[in-house]
């Protein structure tokens, strides 16, 4: 058998290896090139995020400076973003001026009643919507989903008529009992999400050891959905404490008041104390601020695992 090779072709093996030596180059080259822009647009990106929230704490940082401000240095100019000096009894003069423990008190008592009304009854409403099968369920939810487009207002003559007739004006009750039905349609819609995108084994196997659909809700869902569950309580947190427009048509006397209410106290015929006015809001904002940042974390996967399960 001949075995000659020809030089053509010894050559061509030769080249082989510088062939691939070249074309390893190559694409380490290729590769570099398109590192650098990337890292260019992450630049980009990031400079551009920096500056709208620089842009955003703008007027965080404005009720900062003007609740240290002495009275009146609030509208001096320029901005005077450093007070001096630092008038720190701002804050002592702004709980003494009105009735804020009482005020508070009435406020943690809405949150935290409408907190728990609102995650049980809408958790629960969620998962019957999510694991049951009726007639007319997937009507019923989007007739559930279409109240969200009417605005409050709409709601709120019928709501006050209704309270009124029920004895309910100037009393807590038209702030805590309606987040016993079901919290907010928004609140059943994410939970629901959620419920849909949990597999059904843990269910499956809770229903052969005999439990029922209120026990397989309470210790198989609920546990499960913690971070929807964190969610929709920040949810609550901040639409009650801040709200401002219930409280104001449902409560008459400041001895019902929410903290809301009592910020316009700083102001009468006259004159507007601005400065204990921005010393009231920091003291009525920090609680809010400690609460979404203890629970971010779970608030945006929350948010995202809500938005992407569902089958």
């Amino acid at each position: 058998m001949d075995t000659h090779v020809s030089p053509e072709v010894k050559n061509l093996q030769g080249q082989r290896p510088l062939m691939q030596d070249h074309a390893a180059d190559d694409t380490t080259a290729r590769s570099r090139s398109l590192v650098v822009p990337r890292k260019r647009r992450a630049v980009v990106v990031h400079l551009i995020l920096f500056a709208v929230a620089a842009v955003s704490l703008l007027p965080l940082l404005y009720m900062v400076s003007t609740s240290l401000k002495a009275r009146g240095r609030e509208f001096a100019y320029p901005i005077e973003w450093i007070p001096n000096p630092a008038v720190w009894r701002n804050y002592l003069t702004a709980v003494e001026t009105v009735e804020a423990m009482t005020f508070f008190a009435n406020t943690m008592i809405v949150t935290t009643l409408t907190l728990v009304g609102g995650i049980l009854t809408a958790s629960l409403a969620a998962y019957g919507f999510a694991r049951t099968r009726f007639p007319g369920r997937d009507f019923l939810f989007m007739l559930m989903l279409s109240s969200l487009m009417l605005p409050y207002m709409v709601t709120l003559i019928p709501q006050f008529v209704l309270f009124r007739e029920l004895g309910w004006i100037n009393t807590l009750y038209p702030l805590i009992v309606p987040a016993f039905f079901g919290g907010a349609p928004f609140y059943i819609f994410l939970l629901r999400q959620f419920f849909r995108g949990l597999p059904t084994d843990l269910e499956d196997a809770a229903k052969l050891d005999g439990a029922g659909f209120f026990r397989i809700w309470w210790t198989v869902a609920m546990p499960l959905a913690g971070p929807a569950l964190a969610t929709v309580a920040i949810l609550s947190i901040l639409h009650h404490w801040n709200d401002f427009i219930a409280p104001l048509v449902y409560l008459h006397t400041r001895d019902n008041w929410t903290l809301a209410l009592g910020i316009r106290l700083f102001r009468d015929q006259y004159q507007v104390l601005f400065n204990l006015t921005m010393a009231y809001a920091v003291m009525m904002t920090v609680p809010v601020f400690t609460v979404f940042f203890a629970f971010q974390k779970y608030f945006v996967r929350g948010i995202t695992i809500s938005g992407m399960g569902g089958r």
